[in-house]
Order: C-alpha cells, then structure tokens, then sequence
C-alpha cells in the first residue's frame, strides 16, 4: 500500500470510528522549506481549530506490522489530547491590543522559503529570516498558531518594526530561552537520565565545561529563534566565559560549542551538512552554515561581512 492510499485507509477507518459529529478528511499542506506534507485533519463540530495528522512515521510502522486498526486507534487517543475544546474568538485577533501579547517569532531559512516572504513580513538575517506568528492556543503537548502576512498588518494597521517590538517582549514571556548540557538532553530522549535536564540560564553553575550545549525555548518548537532573543547570545558568552560556534541543528534548537583550537569552523560546516542531509527532516532544516559569536566585539556573524 503507497502512502497516499495508506492515508485515504486511515480516513475511512477514523470516519468509522468517530462520534458526535467529528470528521477526518486528507489534508495537504506547504511546510517551511516548501514542503508539501500530506495528512488527516480532524474536525469537530462547532470548533474553528483542527489538527492535521502528518503520518510518515506512523505509515512506517504499518509497513513493519501494526495494523490499521491499532495505528487508528492511536491517532484517535491523540486527537482526544490535543485538539481544542472551545473555538477561539477571532473577534480578539482584529485589533493591535487583540494581538500584541501574543506575536512572537521563529527562524526560517531564508534563500528556501523566497516565495513564502513574498507573503509575510519577515526581517533578514544572515541566510536565515525572522518570522512571526501569533500564539493563540498553548498546551502542554500541542500549540494553535496563525503565521501572520502581510494583510494582517493592513488589518491592524501596524508595520514590521512594532511587530518586532512585540515579539521581542513576548518571546520572554511566552516561550523563554533555555540552555541544556547536550549531555542531558541526550540521556533524556533516550530514557536515561535521572532528573529533567537543568536550564543553565536559570542555574549557571551547573555548568560541568563539556563540549556541546542545546539552546531552544521552553516549549521546545521552533526554538533556534532564541538564539535573537535579547540578550541571549551575551548571556551565552558569560556563562561559557568566552565566544562560540552556533550550529543550525533545526528550527527547533541551535547546538552551541565553545570556540576552542581543537575544532575549526570547516569541520563544523561539514557536520552541518551531512546532518541535514542524513538525519533532519527537510521542512525541518535551518541552514547548512555554522555561526560565530565573537565575545569581544559582542556579535553573531556568518560571513565576516555579516554581522548581526
């Protein structure tokens, strides 16, 4: 079975086994990097919020041996965890005081998605582009959001510079930077560690002198963006008491490495891209190129020439 007849099995099994009116349907989308994804969204009545279930990995496992039934099983469970209780209030969404507490920003790559900027307004930075998108609904395991374009702006008659203002405050507030020893976070994906990892911004002195850290926000998603918030890249330097590389590991997180003889920036570069290429997903990837924070001159560079 290909994946898109996999797809149309999982939406007839889960219209099968739906009550009260909740309906799945195929679903496509263009994701960051212009992927098109293709999935299930799921829809209750009365509610202007639905997922979209993106199954790759849960195709991967039907080809394996799980059965249809199970997998749907799974996604249903899912839905019932993630999916949102109460329809959000667009009304709020109109005005510059509806939104202003809820813009914040991710990090795109920029050459990647030159179509989509055409669309949104966005600030360049080196390869990458600043983009922001409202925050309307966050959960412990899923978040609603709505990438703001450049028509929302003539709606709330506002421009690029205020909506950075608020994103610069909000991102604090909403989805605040953290810093993990890589260590840790390993342990933890893989089921080994003791204790959550410990945030080094909160507890600096924890710092044990190891050769990579993961910088990302408190959710986790989209976090490389903390890398611009302010005052993070000084507050970085401080900790590690000196400059460092920044790796683009995904749109989720940067791995930071203090800058040392020991490691030359060509090596990291190399690394970067046989990372992409082998281990990332594509909508997922940032950028091929590593980064310098220069502790001296207090500024994140690419090309010597490009300074952020």
């Amino acid at each position: 079975m290909e994946y898109q007849e996999f797809l149309s099995a999982v939406e007839r099994k889960m219209n099968l086994k739906m009550t009260g009116g909740m309906h799945a349907s195929l679903h496509e989308a263009v994701k960051n990097n212009g992927e098109v994804k293709r999935g299930v969204l799921v829809e209750s009545p009365g509610i202007n919020i639905s997922p979209a279930f993106y199954l790759e990995e849960v195709y991967q496992r039907y080809q394996s041996g799980d059965t249809l039934d199970q997998l749907v099983d799974e996604l249903l469970k899912c839905y019932q965890e993630v999916r949102c209780k109460k329809s959000l209030d667009i009304t709020d969404l109109e005005t510059i005081e509806g939104i202003r507490d809820k813009v914040v920003f991710k990090l795109i790559h920029s050459e990647k998605n030159r179509a989509l900027l055409k669309e949104i307004p966005h600030r360049e930075i080196l390869d990458l582009s600043i983009v922001f998108y409202l925050i309307v609904d966050m959960e412990e395991r899923s978040t609603a959001t709505i990438l703001i374009r450049n028509e929302h702006l003539k709606v709330w008659g506002m421009d690029e510079e205020q909506l950075l203002s608020f994103a610069y405050e909000n991102v604090q507030r909403l989805i605040p930077p953290q810093l993990f020893l890589m260590r840790e976070i390993v342990e933890e994906t893989l089921e080994l560690g003791r204790r959550k990892p410990i945030n080094l911004f909160e507890y600096p002195e924890n710092l044990k002198g190891e050769f990579m850290y993961v910088l990302t926000n408190s959710h986790r998603n989209l976090g490389a963006a903390a890398i611009l918030y302010p005052g993070v890249q000084k507050k970085i330097a401080e900790i590690l008491n000196g400059g460092y590389y920044v790796i683009p590991s995904s749109v989720h997180e940067m791995i930071i490495v203090p800058m040392t003889e020991s490691i030359t920036r060509k090596e990291l570069d190399q690394m970067v891209k046989e990372v992409n290429e082998n281990v990332v997903d594509p909508e997922e990837i940032l950028s091929d190129h590593v980064y310098i924070y220069d502790a001296g001159k207090e500024v994140l560079q690419w090309v010597f020439s490009s300074r952020i």
